[in-house]
């Protein structure tokens, strides 16, 4: 048998299990472009001050980007293993370990309570399971910023119907 061939078939299954499992379990991993990230970030005045909690952060980008360029400190939290080792290395190699934590598990599970503002890309259903947690966990003035999808029960401070992003306090929706 080739070579190439031994090495691509299980890690292409590996690939494919790890996406449809974190589908599952909040989210499948689509990367936010880095204009996105950028505008959420800048939505929610992200600086120094704050602590990002980034659920379910994939690749880190957006974690990265809000310690590299608004000085603040940033916490992701995913379940992917595959990921999870990718976003150790990355902040290694950058250097960004003091700024930067990267935590293993299900943020249903993690308590979120340090995050001054908390940002996620996942799905509608997902985010509906979450905004209630949100709520209990998060201080008011706290900022939560969603891509794509919605929080209804969440007061929405301001939104770019455009781009799809939504700018949220963790409050019961007026």
């Amino acid at each position: 048998m080739d070579l190439w061939f031994l090495v691509f078939v299980p890690l292409t299954i590996v690939i494919v299990i790890s996406i449809s499992w974190t589908h599952s379990r909040g989210a499948p991993w689509v990367p936010t472009f880095m204009k996105t990230v950028h505008k959420m970030l800048t939505m929610a005045d992200v600086g120094p001050n704050d602590v990002v909690y980034d659920l379910g952060c994939g690749d880190g980008r957006t974690i990265i980007t809000a310690a590299r360029r608004y000085g603040a400190r940033s916490v992701g939290i995913e379940i992917d293993p595959l990921r999870y080792l990718w976003c150790q290395m990355l902040i290694t190699i950058l250097g960004l370990r003091g700024q930067v934590k990267i935590v293993y598990g299900d943020f249903f599970n993690q308590d979120l309570s340090a995050a001054t503002v908390v940002t996620c890309y996942l799905l509608q259903s997902t985010n509906e399971r979450l905004q209630g947690k949100l709520m209990q966990e998060l201080h008011p003035s706290a900022r939560v910023v969603s891509n794509d999808f919605t929080f209804p029960r969440l007061q929405l401070h301001r939104q770019d119907t455009k781009e799809k992003i939504y700018l949220y306090h963790p409050v019961p929706a007026k």
